[in-house]
């Protein structure tokens, strides 16, 4: 496990999340491959393309949030993951705003060279 790889996939982990209390998707759309899907608390697998049109038109808008920890950090090879939980204050689907303890399963696979968030399972701790 090279530094420069933890470095670089925690480093990711926090521009999602910064991206999305400053609602710029297009940051997201260059961290988070295109084909990839979020799944919800609730269990709801939206494709990402739908979940960057509901940051941009308001119907889930993040207020802010506060790093709790990053854990269970894997690589092998080009693919990794990370565990990320995070108090994140939010707007979503018209309830709240509400802070929920957020747990982000992040998956990352390097693409020519770049890591690109693959897939993302959320839950709460």
């Amino acid at each position: 496990m090279m530094k420069s790889d933890i470095e670089a996939i925690t480093s990711i982990y926090r521009h999602v999340n910064d991206a999305m209390v400053a609602k710029n998707t297009a940051k997201l759309s260059e961290l988070i491959k295109s084909d990839t899907v979020l799944v919800h608390i609730t269990g709801y697998v939206q494709p990402i393309k739908d979940w960057l049109a509901q940051i941009e038109f308001g119907e889930m808008t993040y207020y802010s949030w506060e790093e709790k920890s990053i854990e269970d950090i894997q690589i092998s090879g080009d693919r990794a993951s990370l565990v990320g939980r995070s108090n994140v204050r939010a707007r979503i689907w018209g309830a709240g705003p509400s802070t929920w303890s957020l747990q982000i399963k992040m998956e990352f696979e390097r693409v020519d060279g770049k890591w690109l968030v693959s897939h993302q399972t959320a839950s709460t701790f």
